[in-house]
């Protein structure tokens, strides 16, 4: 597609089923989506400025959006754009300097009902009243991230939890305010459905908060407890126990979690273990389930035979250079945990001729 013009006015050179496009109105409405699926956002919205006919097509088509590239003004573009593109699914706000006002959230929740997945990070001027506004207009969101917001409290988190039960991605990292173990009671008994949740630097999450979660949950995948340092390993002996699709956990800095933790992880491998999880491979077994990532850097409480058994459990998890996912920073009574491929390389290496002095 060629575009070529000049005073304002805009050619089309392009052949079509035989029959020539002489001017851009003519462009079919499937070929203009075509057109703008291939360009930036920002190049997007200006081409929905054109005229009435490219503006009514991208507004009919446009499901995805990030406006993360706006520097300036993000909240009065938002406010303008909202009541155009109704038919958003996603739309990407997150932003390096703090824009967004609650008014443009409540515009978003007012036009945009089919909304499944909205990115706010870093907001720090939207208040309670935005989440009150989401939870009244868009009830099918799946993934919400607002890492960051700190201005959020506990009752408007509780309360878009009782309206968004299809929610499976929460981001609530540095939301300390909002991650109360109250919150978190509320999202384990409506949110039955959520498998990513974010609870890094939220100080005041306590183990009832986290097993409400697990028992709440079960299909819970990753949970990210980072520098929740009140939880105990009463947490973790829940979430093994009930939550059997943990795929990641990031424990750190969490310095209350032993021994006791760890074997619950162990045996939770033993436990959920289903004849479905596994496929004969030349008489090997590929794991389907279980831990690929975890985090227990500056759990210094913990010893090698515990920490040695859950790498047993889960071959996915390793230490090997280059496939670092059990990560253990900051305690150096676990540096002779390793995983099995990491102790086949030591073996290879140590069978290797030493050099003629």
């Amino acid at each position: 597609m060629v575009f070529a013009g000049s005073g304002g006015d805009i050619g089309v050179a392009k052949m079509l089923g035989g029959g020539a496009i002489a001017e851009w109105k003519d462009i079919p409405m499937e070929l203009l989506l075509r057109i703008v699926s291939l360009v930036d956002d920002q190049t997007v919205i200006v081409a929905a400025g054109v005229c009435s006919g490219w503006r009514d097509a991208i507004c009919w088509g446009l499901t995805h959006l990030s406006l993360s590239w706006c520097k300036n003004n993000m909240n009065n573009l938002v406010l303008s754009l909202a009541p155009k593109f109704t038919k958003l699914q996603t739309l990407i706000l997150r932003q390096d300097f703090s824009q967004l006002k609650d008014d443009a959230v409540e515009a978003i929740a007012n036009y945009c009902h089919d909304l499944q997945d909205l990115d706010l990070s870093k907001s720090f001027k939207v208040t309670d009243r935005s989440l009150f506004a989401l939870a009244r207009g868009c009830p099918n969101l799946i993934k919400l991230n607002i890492s960051g917001c700190s201005s959020f409290s506990d009752t408007s988190i509780s309360y878009l939890a009782g309206f968004c039960r299809k929610l499976k991605y929460l981001n609530l990292c540095g939301c300390s305010r909002a991650a109360s173990d109250k919150a978190l009671k509320v999202i384990g008994y409506n949110c039955s459905q959520l498998q990513s949740l974010n609870l890094g630097w939220c100080e005041y999450v306590s183990d009832a908060g986290v097993m409400s979660l697990a028992y709440g949950c079960p299909d819970l995948r990753a949970l990210d407890l980072c520098c929740c340092s009140l939880i105990t390993d009463e947490s973790v002996i829940a979430l093994a126990n009930n939550c059997p699709h943990l795929r990641s956990l990031d424990l750190y800095y969490c310095r209350n979690i032993t021994d006791r933790a760890m074997y619950s992880l162990a045996q939770s491998r033993v436990r959920n273990k289903h004849p479905e999880m596994w496929e004969s491979v030349e008489n090997r077994y590929q794991e389907k389930e279980g831990l690929v990532n975890l985090n227990i850097s500056q759990c210094t409480a913990l010893t090698p035979p515990a920490v040695q058994a859950v790498c047993d459990s889960f071959p996915a998890l390793h230490t090997c250079p280059g496939r670092h996912s059990l990560i253990i920073s900051g305690c150096l009574n676990l540096t002779s945990v390793h995983c099995a491929c990491s102790v086949q390389g030591l073996r290879a290496a140590s069978m290797l001729p030493h050099p003629a002095v």
